[in-house]
């Protein structure tokens, strides 16, 4: 079972490497339930916010460092590298290069990932946009 969920994750790492959503379905179920506050559920959902990140982020590629799983969850530890090119929660363009951390834990159902938590630090992730984020959240 461990050996399926690492597979799943690392399905998920191809997809944000290769840009190519049209594998979504390969790991994510049709049902998808995120629980970050700027994904809507959904396996549409999860793929528009996709290609959204990926106009902001042309050149994003992420980095599978870490893989632990129990029973149906499945957690991971993910390093992203991107050149900030398009709008990106409605902050334009500022060609910053960014680097992030995530800290992905899901729940695997029927062998896709059916529902998604995550730790960012959207305020480094900001300020390296050169955006304060306290300014962010009064707007």
């Amino acid at each position: 079972m461990s050996s399926n969920h690492h597979a799943l994750v690392q399905s998920f790492v191809d997809m944000i490497n290769s840009h190519d959503i049209s594998t979504m379905p390969e790991h994510t179920a049709s049902g998808h339930i995120d629980h970050n506050p700027v994904v809507a559920d959904g396996i549409e959902a999860n793929q528009a916010f996709w290609v959204q990140v990926f106009s902001a982020f042309p050149d994003l590629k992420a980095v599978l460092h870490d893989v632990i799983s129990e029973g149906d969850r499945v957690a991971a530890r993910l390093e992203y590298s991107a050149t900030h090119q398009g709008t990106f929660l409605g902050i334009p363009a500022t060609g910053r290069p960014v680097s992030f951390q995530s800290i992905d834990i899901w729940r695997v159902e029927d062998g896709l990932l059916a529902e998604h938590w995550d730790q960012l630090n959207m305020d480094d992730l900001f300020r390296q946009l050169g955006v304060d984020p306290a300014a962010l959240a009064q707007s």
